[in-house]
């Protein structure tokens, strides 16, 4: 059956690289709008990791409430499958409200996901992930790619020796269920986004304002306390740098700050470095987004903000009548 999409009900992506104001463009949207946040942002998931993921204060939160976040303990696990199925259904409460979702982050294969769907893997037993996580620490990513090749090079073809997520998920799945990656996905049927979607990114027009706004970030959550944060969060939980939350851009350089393996100002530059990587990824991700509008954000944040809150209120308006 052909569904038409112009009866489906709208939600909206607000997406970006980090830093560039996304929060407080979705506030200005809300003022006007009838709109609901739901977070995508991979760290604003877990619970007292505030400082290094600028998550909005709870004075903001009040004003703003944000869908899925706080949703983890930092030594938990939370996967995009967890993403899709919570987002989901939150966007079903929100569309019965009368209300869009505004789905707002960067982090992109969460979007993706919800686009496109997810195929339905086994789930990873548990001596298995630990087993290859030990033998990465002990023989390094490159050497555990060398074995993704050998178990399924149809999976390691589009991978880089170094790419640790995606590797570690392959051989999980080998060695859990002694088939492929690749194979499993081969024979998966996904199901796409039910929805009519609008999709933004706000998007720098010098690169190097992006950067400025970095660095100025990233000195400012150390002074409001970064270190003493994660210092705070390996008390109260069981924390390992291995785990999601803490490779996240700040925590992996406050963890190698803690164990004395960089020095202050080691901290703060590659802090900044692995922060204006993780925009590059993202707006790398961006430019090859289909049916994308993008919203310039320029030095003058006040007057971009005005425009792209014309450009994206007309939109938003054809999709409420």
């Amino acid at each position: 059956m052909v569904v038409d999409k112009d009866f489906l009900p709208p939600v909206i992506f607000l997406m970006g690289p980090t830093a560039i104001g996304k929060t407080d463009f979705a506030k200005k949207i809300s003022e006007d709008w009838p709109v609901e946040v739901i977070s995508v942002d991979s760290a604003m998931v877990y619970k007292g990791m505030d400082i290094g993921t600028a998550k909005p204060s709870n004075e903001f939160l009040q004003k703003l409430p944000h869908h899925l976040i706080n949703l983890r303990n930092p030594d938990e696990i939370y996967s995009v499958a967890d993403f899709r199925k919570d987002a989901l259904l939150v966007m079903e409460e929100i569309i019965a409200r009368g209300n869009i979702p505004l789905l707002v982050g960067g982090t992109m294969l969460y979007f993706k996901i919800l686009l496109d769907g997810i195929a339905d893997f086994p789930i990873i037993n548990q001596e298995v992930r630990q087993s290859i996580i030990v033998d990465a620490k002990k023989y390094g990513w490159p050497k555990l790619y060398e074995r993704l090749k050998e178990v399924d090079p149809d999976s390691a073809l589009n991978l880089h020796p170094n790419h640790s997520r995606r590797i570690q998920r392959a051989l999980e799945v080998f060695y859990t269920t002694g088939e492929t990656f690749s194979s499993h996905l081969a024979r998966q049927t996904t199901e796409t986004l039910p929805y009519r979607v609008s999709q933004f990114a706000l998007w720098p027009v010098k690169r190097n304002d992006l950067h400025n706004c970095i660095e100025s970030r990233f000195k400012s959550m150390l002074a409001k306390g970064l270190v003493e944060e994660l210092q705070d969060l390996r008390e109260i939980y069981s924390l390992h740098e291995d785990l999601p939350s803490m490779r996240s851009v700040g925590y992996k350089q406050c963890w190698d700050f803690l164990e004395n393996r960089i020095d202050n100002t080691e901290l703060v530059s590659k802090g900044i470095i692995a922060t204006r990587r993780l925009a590059k990824k993202q707006l790398t991700w961006l430019r090859k987004w289909s049916n994308l509008t993008r919203l310039e954000v320029g030095a003058d944040y006040v007057a971009s903000t005005n425009i792209n809150l014309a450009k994206i209120s007309t939109v938003i308006e054809d999709l409420l009548t």
